[in-house]
């Protein structure tokens, strides 16, 4: 009984510390909220210093894009199209202008832009994303994402055969699209370019270029050939004209009658951001991020159509194949900062936006177990339940199997040594009516009991067909209908012990079997958002982890609980072999012929 309290008191105070340690894990609600309507909120940290991505100029004010995964954002908690998104800046006040270019519930990815309006100088700046409002109407705010000196940005996230549109407020539509949709682009979707006709974008006064004028033209590209000499962006007006290209793979720029070229070609088959900055007489080209080559170059007077993938009218170089996305053209020279920011930014391993937080506008259940619960997927969440039923079950089997066999040990010795203080009559509690209450109560639990009845009833019914005299076979006889009962309370006593075995070898593969599949499917999703920073890949690998965990949970309690009840059990079974060679000794002595004999002188 003092046993049972003092369990029950610890399992008392391991719930209460238990408790404890979750409210020291869940955060307290933020300080400040911007609406009330919205319940969540994440902290979204743009760091410029080596920690994230060192960019030590000024980038000022410009686009950044944030990748949305399973693994930093909750799309169950917010609206299917994302049209309840909003983000705050770091006051908690200002609003920021943004704009969606995907969002899949499903898939459990999202790309989104946001207009940063002044970007941290080798420091890190922190901005808040809203989210939990699913009754909000969308706030989107594509052309205000970018500032007025762009004139045309193509994220080419149209379906395949509709021409790509202008995101910017100038409507530089293009008018026709390009040969396919490139469904696994750096960004989202991208545009395919097969070699033939390409992407026509109109003349308009805001893409016209001047005498001298500076300009900037920046694209992601992916060359799936490389032989050859291939036009990306091609504008041409008589004999002058600004192309950029590839030759044999080398990325070129040819401003009238300057050419400047790359040391280095693009990998094939592999994506690279290519960028075009001049003031109006020196022009650079940057790949991915950074200066390749520069020199003298004047801008010509173009008001012509650009040509996107293929040559421009006039020109003699081949169609480009491959992919291109993230197309820009802006009517000022772009700051070299601006152009590592977008090259490193927009890139699949970018680590200069992480998703540091996950806050509630009230409750528990945002800490750092939050976090891995809410990554947990479905097939972890099956596998948790199997090994919480496994658990539920192995725990009562541990209690009622303990319960059981300390009742019957304890009955076990108050029936030894009731059966020895009647000395020689060995047949004196045979019957439960020749017993006290209070001695048939004590034995009724005893599982010595039933083995001596199974032997006293033996040798009463012999007596009752007058064989008083047991001879050596008779005994024999009665050692084995003893024997029969030892054997079925031994069954008894290991009777669902086996559930305990399943939970001890089954919990940890299970848990396994969990973890790896969720592990995969991390992998997965990550490789989808094209994400694959630390902050993308550690929420899923944790909650895949959450499964083992369950499992050795399960596993160990069982393991600690079996071998607490085998021993217990051991412990009975040799006292009940004891007492079956003491009553069959007894026996021997008590009712073989020369006892009789020695009876009868």
């Amino acid at each position: 009984m003092r046993g049972a309290r003092a369990l029950g008191g610890g399992l008392k105070g391991f719930v209460f510390a238990a408790l404890l340690a979750l409210a020291a894990a869940a955060p307290t609600g933020a300080s400040a909220w911007w609406d009330k309507t919205w319940a969540y909120r994440s902290k979204i940290d743009i760091d410029t210093t080596a920690k994230g991505v060192a960019i030590n100029g000024t980038i000022g004010r410009a686009p950044l894009l944030l990748r949305l995964h399973s693994g930093n954002f909750r799309f169950e908690d917010a609206a299917e199209n994302g049209a309840d998104l909003r983000f705050v800046a770091a006051d908690d006040k200002t609003p920021l202008a943004y704009h969606i270019e995907s969002f899949d519930p499903l898939l459990g990815v999202a790309t989104v832009w946001v207009d940063i309006p002044e970007f941290p100088v080798g420091a890190s700046r922190s901005i808040w994303m809203y989210y939990g409002a699913k009754d909000a109407t969308a706030a989107v705010d594509t052309a205000a994402t970018f500032d007025a000196d762009y004139a045309a940005v193509f994220h080419f996230d149209a379906a395949t055969g509709v021409a790509p549109k202008d995101k910017t407020a100038n409507a530089n539509n293009a008018q026709t699209p390009p040969a396919s949709t490139d469904e696994g682009s750096v960004i989202g979707r991208g545009g395919r370019f097969a070699g033939g006709a390409p992407m026509a974008l109109a003349a308009s006064p805001s893409l016209a270029l001047a005498a001298g004028a500076p300009f900037t033209v920046s694209l992601w590209v992916r060359p799936d050939a490389i032989a050859g000499s291939t036009a990306l962006v091609a504008r041409r007006e008589g004999a002058q004209g600004l192309v950029i290209g590839l030759q044999e793979g080398v990325p070129f720029v040819e401003i009238g009658a300057s050419r400047l070229a790359a040391p280095a070609a693009l990998g094939q088959g592999k994506w690279s951001h290519l960028a075009v900055a001049s003031d109006g007489r020196t022009a650079v080209l940057y790949v991915d991020g950074r200066e390749a080559v520069s020199g003298a170059a004047g801008t010509p007077a173009l008001n012509t159509t650009i040509a996107v993938g293929a040559d421009a009218p006039g020109g003699g170089l081949a169609g480009f194949v491959g992919a291109i996305d993230e197309l820009r053209f802006s009517k000022s020279v772009r700051a070299p900062a601006l152009i590592q920011m977008d090259a490193a930014s927009q890139g699949a391993e970018s680590r200069l936006a992480t998703v540091v937080g996950d806050e509630k506008q009230s409750g528990a259940g945002f800490g750092p177990f939050g976090v891995i619960v809410k990554s947990v997927t479905v097939d972890a969440w099956v596998i948790i339940a199997i090994l919480g039923l496994m658990g539920a079950a192995s725990f009562w089997v541990i209690w009622s199997k303990s319960v059981y066999v300390g009742r019957v040990d304890a009955a076990n010795d108050r029936f030894v040594k009731l059966f020895r203080e009647h000395g020689d009559d060995l047949l004196a509690l045979s019957h439960p009516d020749r017993l006290g209450r209070s001695e048939a109560k004590t034995v009724e639990s005893s599982s010595i009991y039933r083995i001596y009845r199974a032997g006293a009833d033996e040798i009463e019914r012999r007596r009752q067909h007058g064989s008083t005299i047991l001879r050596a076979e008779a005994i024999q006889v009665i050692r084995a209908l003893m024997d029969a009962t030892l054997v079925r309370e031994n069954q008894r006593l290991a009777k669902s012990l086996v559930v305990l075995t399943i939970a001890i070898s089954g919990g940890p593969f299970l848990g396994l079997l969990g973890t790896v599949v969720g592990v995969m499917i991390t992998f997965a999703a990550i490789a989808a958002a094209g994400d694959v920073n630390v902050n993308a890949i550690a929420p899923g690998i944790s909650a895949a982890l959450l499964a083992t965990v369950a499992g050795l949970g399960v596993a160990i309690p069982a393991l600690f609980g079996y071998n607490y009840v085998v021993t217990r059990n051991k412990s009975v079974q040799a006292n009940m072999l004891v007492f079956v060679d003491e009553f069959i000794t007894r026996a021997s002595e008590r009712y073989s012929a020369s006892s009789f004999a020695e009876a009868a002188e």
